[in-house]
């Protein structure tokens, strides 16, 4: 793959299909726990935001490696 269709390929939506949205409930249900634990167990915190911002990034990054099949 040539990177105008690498770039094509990243920039346009991938509908998921059955297996796809599984994968991403099962990622969100997953983060949404250990974020729960995270604030249970931390205190209110500019830290404890920066966590709960980069546990939201870590889902969006899984997120992209379902929707791309792991080519990215």
């Amino acid at each position: 793959m040539d990177l105008k269709d690498k770039i094509d390929d990243l920039f346009t939506y991938h509908a998921p299909d059955a297996t796809q949205a599984a994968q991403y409930e099962a990622i969100r249900q997953g983060a949404k726990a250990f974020a729960y634990i995270a604030l249970a167990n931390s205190p209110t915190s500019a830290d404890q935001t920066a966590a709960i911002r980069k546990l939201r990034e870590c889902v969006m990054t899984l997120n992209a490696a379902i929707a791309l099949k792991g080519i990215s």
